[in-house]
C-alpha cells in the first residue's frame, strides 16, 4: 500500500513563520483505500524525534497537534503513517514548517522611522531608505530574518532583495495587531560586513485608503522593525536588529502610494543625504503571524498590443482586467519622464478614460482622482526595467505617455499580483460563452484577494463585508481561502463596535469608523451578517471548527444588537398600534438593502438612507439567528442552539406576518425578495409552490432578464433550481441581452461588472468592471451543472447530482478538496447520458442522476448511464 500524500500544517502547507504552537495537522489517505481507523505521526523537532504511536481516529483534516507546544524560531519535520481498510501504511513523505517568534519577549530589536521633516507635508510623499551595518562573524550554518512596518516595506542584504513577498506585512487594523514575516536568509550571509537596508513607504497605514483617499489613518509615522538571527557553524548564535545606529534618506521613489501611484527618479542621489533614524516607541504587544499566504507577483502577461494613439501617447491592451502593474523596459534616455496612466476600459472612441473611475460620493463636493498614475525619470542606464512594486494598479490597458521609442508587446509586461493561493476548483463546459463567463469570475476574485477580499481593486480596494459574505462560497470552491478568510475575519471582530455593530469594510481607519461621515451608515444588514455567514461557510468547506469558536463571540454580540434594534425601536414610516411580530421586525438603522438591482437609481441618498429596508434585514436577522443555532450546536452549546433556533422561529414568523400576504404573495413583490423568502425558508412548507410561481411570474415579466442586485444574485439561479425551474434557470444564464452576465462577456468583459449596466450601448463605462459579486453565479455551474454539493464538512459526504440544461453537451468540474480530489463529468451521447465521479479516499458521495436514480458509492471511479 502507497503512503499519505499532501501533509499539511493549519491551512499553509509548509510554512515559515507559523504562529501556532499547537497546529493542526492534514493529509490525505492512500490511493485505493477506503477509510482510516488509526494514524500516527513521528515528529523531529527540538533535536529529538517525536512519536505519537497510533491514535484511534477516522480524521486526517487538521487533527490536533499530538506532542507538547512548540516554541518560537522551531523548524519542525514530520511524517504521518496511516491503519486503513488495507492495513498500515508506509510513512508520508517529510513535510516541514518552522514556527515565528511566539512571544514578545523574543524580540530585542526596536522599531525604527526615517528622519522626516516636521510638520508633515501632505501626500504625496516619498519612500525611504534605511540602513544599518553588521558583521557576520564566522561561517552561517541557519539564518532567519523577521521584519514587519507600519507601512509597506522591502528588506535587502547587500542590495539582494530578501524573499519574493510583496506589499508586506499586508492590510490589518494596525492599531490592534501587526503581521510579521519570516525570511531564509542562510544563503545571503557571508563572513564579513553586511549592509542591511530597508524601502519604506506609506501603504496602508497612512497613505490614501478607502473611496474618501483618507491619510493618515493609523498614523502619521511610519516605521520599521527587523530582527537578523544566525546561528553559526560553530553552534554559537548571534541576533541583530534595527537600532538607533541605524541611518535613513528618501529614496528615488519621490512618490509612493497604493492608488495615487508610483514616481521614481532614477537619476543619481547624493550619498552625503543619510541622516540618523528616528527611534519610535512602538512596542511588540501587536505583532502577529498571518494564518493568510501572502501577495506574491504570481502571473505574468504579454500585451495583446501596442498601439500609437498620437505623437507622445502609446495604448497597451494586456488582453485581462488584472490587479498588479506593468514592468516596462527601455526606459530612454537620462532626463527622460514616463508616465504610466492605468486603466480598465476605452471610451467611445477608443481610448483610455478612467472617469468611471473617479470615486463621487454625496459628501464630497466633487468626484476625486482616478489615481493610478506612474511616472519614472530615467538615468540613461542600459537595461534599467521600471516595476513599482509600492503600488497595485486595477487595470487591463495601460496609456504610455512621454517614452521615446515605439514599443512592443516585449517592452511591457502585466505583472499579476494577488494572494498566492492555491486553486482547487475547475469548470468547463461545451458552450464557450459559459466558460469564459466563468474564467471572468474568476478573474474578479483573482483581481480583488489582494491580501485582504476588496470590493475592486482601484476605485476603493475596501474589504466590503457584504461583498465577501456573498462570494465566500464561490472562492472555497476555486481556491483554498481558509487561512485567507481566517486573517480578514479577525480584523472584522476586532473592528466591531461595543453595541455589536459590524462594519461595512473591514479593515477601516477612523475615517470610515463610528464618528466618520459613515458612521451612521454601519451595522447594515446582508453586510455585518458576514461575521456569521463567512466562518459557517468555511467550516462547512474545510472541517474547521476552530473558526466557528473563534467568532462565536463576535457572532453573539452582532445577532444581539440586531435583537435590540428590532426590539427598541420602530421605522418612522410606520403608524398605528404596534402589534406583537414588530418586536422581531428589523426596521430600523440603515441597510444597504439589495444594493444596485438593474435600473435602481438614487437619485436622493438622503431618502435612500431613510428608506425602511426591514424585508432584506428581517430576511437576514432569520438567516443569522438559524445558522447560530446550527453552530451553538457544532461547538456542543445545546443551550444556546436551543435560544437561537427559537429566535430564529419568532423572526421568520413577524417576517411571514408582515411580508406574506393572505394569498401567499411575498411583499414586495420583486425577484429578489421572493428569491431569498425561498432560500432562507421564510415561506411556509405550504405556500412554496406559490412562491415559486411568483418568482417565475417576475422573471418572465422581465423578459427571462435577471432582477436581483448584490444580495440576491447567488441565490436566484440555485433556488429556481431546487424548486423544478431548471429550465428557467438556465433561460436566464444563457440570456445575453441586458441586464445578464452574458452580456457582459459579449461586450468584452474579462472580469465582472459592478453594475449590470456596467458599459453603456455607447461604449462609456459605469464604475468599477471588476466586481467579483455578481461573479457568484457560477456556483450554480459548481454545485447544479456539475452537480458537486457538499453534504458534511470538508466534502466528507458529498452528492453529485448534476442537472443538465441550456443546451449543454457536456459539463466538468474538479475540486481538490481537503480529503483529496472529486470529480464530475457528464456528456450527452447517442447513449444517453454518460457520467464519470471519483470519490476520495475517506469519503462518500451519493450520486443522483437525471432520472432520479440514487446511489452512495465510496472511494473510486464510478461511470453511470441514464
Amino acid at each position: 500500500m502507497s503512503a499519505p500524500t499532501a501533509p499539511a500544517v493549519e491551512h499553509l502547507g509548509s510554512p515559515l513563520g507559523l504562529g501556532e504552537p499547537a497546529p493542526r495537522l492534514s493529509w490525505r489517505l492512500p490511493e485505493g483505500t477506503l477509510a482510516q481507523s488509526a494514524y500516527r505521526i513521528r515528529a523531529e523537532f527540538g533535536a529529538a524525534v517525536h512519536d505519537s504511536d497510533w491514535v484511534e481516529s477516522a480524521g486526517s483534516v487538521l487533527e490536533p497537534w499530538p506532542f507538547d507546544p512548540l516554541g518560537s524560531a522551531q523548524p519542525v519535520s514530520w511524517r504521518v503513517r496511516v491503519r486503513t481498510d488495507r492495513g498500515e501504511s508506509g510513512w508520508s513523505a517529510a513535510a516541514t514548517f518552522e514556527t515565528g517568534l511566539l512571544a514578545t519577549g523574543d524580540w530585542t530589536a526596536s522599531w525604527i522611522g526615517p528622519r522626516e521633516p516636521d510638520p508633515l507635508p501632505q501626500a504625496p510623499r516619498p519612500a525611504y531608505e534605511l540602513r544599518g551595518r553588521l558583521l557576520v562573524r564566522r561561517p552561517v550554518l541557519r539564518a532567519r530574518l523577521y521584519a514587519t512596518a507600519h507601512g509597506l516595506y522591502e528588506t535587502f542584504l547587500d542590495g539582494v532583495r530578501v524573499g519574493d513577498l510583496e506589499l508586506t506585512p499586508g492590510y490589518t487594523h494596525y492599531a490592534a495587531r501587526v503581521p510579521v514575516q519570516a525570511y531564509d536568509v542562510t544563503p545571503l550571509l557571508r563572513p564579513g560586513s553586511v549592509t542591511w537596508t530597508a524601502l519604506l513607504s506609506d501603504g496602508w497605514f497612512r497613505g490614501q485608503v478607502g473611496i474618501f483617499r483618507a491619510v493618515d489613518q493609523w498614523g502619521e509615522r511610519t516605521a520599521f522593525l527587523g530582527q537578523l538571527h544566525v546561528e553559526y557553524v560553530d553552534g554559537t548564535t548571534e541576533v541583530f536588529g534595527t537600532d538607533a545606529g541605524w541611518e535613513s534618506r528618501p529614496s528615488n521613489l519621490v512618490r509612493a502610494d497604493l492608488i495615487d501611484g508610483v514616481s521614481d527618479d532614477r537619476r543619481a542621489r547624493d550619498a552625503t543625504g543619510w541622516r540618523p533614524v528616528e527611534p519610535v516607541d512602538l512596542g511588540h504587544e501587536t505583532l502577529f503571524w498571518s494564518p493568510a499566504p501572502p501577495p506574491r507577483r504570481v502571473e505574468e502577461l504579454r500585451p495583446r498590443s501596442v498601439v500609437r494613439r498620437g505623437d507622445d501617447r502609446q495604448l497597451v491592451d494586456l488582453g485581462q482586467n488584472i490587479n498588479g502593474w506593468v514592468r516596462l523596459r527601455d526606459l530612454g534616455p537620462a532626463g527622460g519622464e514616463v508616465t504610466l496612466v492605468h486603466g480598465e476600459a476605452l471610451d467611445p472612441k477608443g481610448d483610455l478614460t478612467t472617469d468611471h473611475l473617479r470615486p463621487a460620493v454625496p459628501f464630497l463636493p466633487a468626484p476625486l482622482p482616478a489615481g493610478q498614475v506612474d511616472r519614472v525619470i530615467s538615468a540613461g542606464r542600459p537595461g534599467d526595467v521600471f516595476e513599482p512594486r509600492h503600488t497595485t494598479h486595477g487595470f487591463r490597458y495601460v496609456a504610455v505617455e512621454g517614452h521615446p521609442h515605439d514599443l512592443t508587446p516585449e517592452d511591457v509586461t502585466g505583472v499579476v499580483v494577488h494572494s498566492d493561493l492555491r486553486r482547487t476548483g475547475w469548470f468547463s463546459c461545451s458552450d464557450e460563452r459559459i466558460n469564459r463567463l466563468h474564467e471572468a469570475a474568476v478573474w474578479s476574485f483573482r483581481g480583488n484577494a489582494c491580501d485582504i477580499p476588496t470590493d475592486c481593486p482601484h476605485r476603493e480596494r475596501a474589504g466590503w463585508t457584504g461583498d465577501w459574505q456573498i462570494y465566500a462560497p464561490t472562492a472555497a470552491f476555486l481556491y483554498d481561502v481558509a487561512g485567507f478568510s481566517a486573517k480578514w475575519l479577525g480584523d472584522v471582530a476586532i473592528e466591531q463596535w461595543p453595541d455589536g455593530t459590524i462594519a461595512n469594510i473591514s479593515p477601516h481607519g477612523p475615517a470610515e469608523g463610528p464618528h466618520g461621515p459613515t458612521g451612521p451608515l454601519q451595522g447594515s444588514a446582508g453586510w455585518g451578517d458576514a461575521v456569521v455567514i463567512v466562518p459557517w461557510e468555511l467550516y462547512r468547506a474545510y472541517g474547521d471548527e476552530r473558526i466557528l469558536a473563534d467568532l462565536w463571540p463576535a457572532m453573539v454580540r452582532w445577532v444581539g444588537r440586531a435583537e435590540r434594534m428590532a426590539a427598541g425601536g420602530r421605522h418612522p414610516g410606520r403608524s398605528g398600534p404596534e402589534s406583537w411580530h414588530e418586536r422581531y421586525l428589523w426596521d430600523t438603522g440603515f441597510h444597504w438593502g439589495e444594493w444596485l438591482e438593474p435600473d435602481a437609481e438614487i437619485d436622493d441618498f438622503g431618502a435612500f438612507v431613510a428608506a425602511d429596508k426591514s424585508d432584506v434585514a428581517t430576511a437576514y436577522f432569520a438567516r443569522s439567528a438559524g445558522l447560530m443555532a446550527r453552530i451553538a450546536e457544532v461547538l456542543g452549546k445545546p443551550v444556546e442552539s436551543a435560544r437561537y433556533a427559537e429566535l430564529a422561529d419568532r423572526v421568520t414568523a413577524a417576517w411571514r406576518v408582515e411580508f406574506l400576504t393572505a394569498d401567499s404573495t411575498v411583499r414586495p413583490a420583486t425577484q429578489a425578495n421572493v428569491t431569498r423568502a425561498l432560500a432562507f425558508g421564510l415561506v411556509p412548507e405550504e405556500a412554496v409552490p406559490n412562491a415559486v410561481a411568483q418568482l417565475v411570474g417576475l422573471v418572465r415579466a422581465a423578459g427571462a432578464h435577471v432582477g436581483t442586485g448584490f444580495l440576491a444574485t447567488p441565490l436566484l439561479l440555485p433556488v429556481l433550481a431546487e424548486h423544478g425551474e431548471v429550465d428557467l434557470a438556465y433561460e436566464l444564464l444563457f440570456q445575453d441581452g441586458p441586464p445578464s452576465w452574458l452580456h457582459m462577456i459579449d461586450r468584452g468583459a474579462t472580469t465582472i461588472w459592478e453594475r449590470w449596466d456596467g458599459m453603456a450601448d455607447d461604449g462609456t463605462p459605469h464604475e468599477s468592471l471588476n466586481h467579483y459579486s455578481k461573479g457568484a453565479v457560477i456556483s450554480f455551474l459548481h454545485r447544479y451543472t456539475a452537480g458537486l454539493k457538499p453534504l458534511d464538512p470538508a466534502y466528507r459526504r458529498f452528492r453529485v447530482a448534476p442537472l443538465p440544461g441550456g443546451g449543454l453537451t457536456s459539463a466538468s468540474a474538479v475540486l481538490e478538496s481537503p480529503y483529496g480530489r472529486i470529480e464530475s463529468a457528464w456528456e450527452i451521447g447517442d447513449g444517453g447520458l454518460h457520467l464519470e465521479v471519483v470519490v476520495p479516499p475517506g469519503t462518500t458521495a451519493e450520486v443522483v442522476v437525471p432520472n432520479g436514480e440514487v446511489e452512495v458509492v465510496g472511494p473510486g471511479r464510478h461511470v453511470f448511464m441514464a
